[in-house]
């Protein structure tokens, strides 16, 4: 074996054991329902805040898990309202993409968390990538 065939075997070592920690991101989704704002933290740094529409009833608080992903999901229980990008979180409630972009910032949903689609979309993508490591807090 030459020295840069030993050089590059111990290059694709080194990655391989560095770049699993690198993949893994720390994601905190906080949701203000009194300002209906969402922050997303990855690895401690704020990375985006979008307008948001919680429950006009209520919307649960508490700190989550996601649980299952959903990337066209229709409502079972709201004759098959569109619900793109859901990241359900608790039984039936969601973080979920919506047609109603005019309610942003105000509460209209029926419990779950709305998000303009684009944004859902990049939430979805970041989320499904880390699941195991994403903390939903809503207050």
């Amino acid at each position: 074996m030459t020295s840069l065939s030993r050089w590059a075997a111990a290059a694709v070592v080194v990655l391989s054991v560095s770049l699993p920690g690198l993949a893994r991101a720390d994601i905190v989704i906080s949701v203000d329902k009194a300002s209906q704002r969402m922050s997303v933290v990855v690895d401690g740094g704020q990375r985006y805040t979008w307008a948001v529409s919680t429950g006009v009833h209520g919307t649960p608080s508490g700190t989550y898990r996601p649980q299952s992903l959903s990337r066209n999901h229709r409502s079972s229980l709201y004759g098959g309202a569109p619900m793109p990008y859901s990241i359900f979180y608790s039984g039936n409630y969601a973080i979920h993409g919506t047609t109603h972009v005019g309610q942003l910032g105000g509460r209209a949903s029926r419990g779950c968390v709305r998000l303009h689609p684009s944004n859902a979309a990049v939430l979805y993508s970041l989320v499904s990538q880390q699941m195991g490591s994403t903390r939903i807090q809503i207050h």
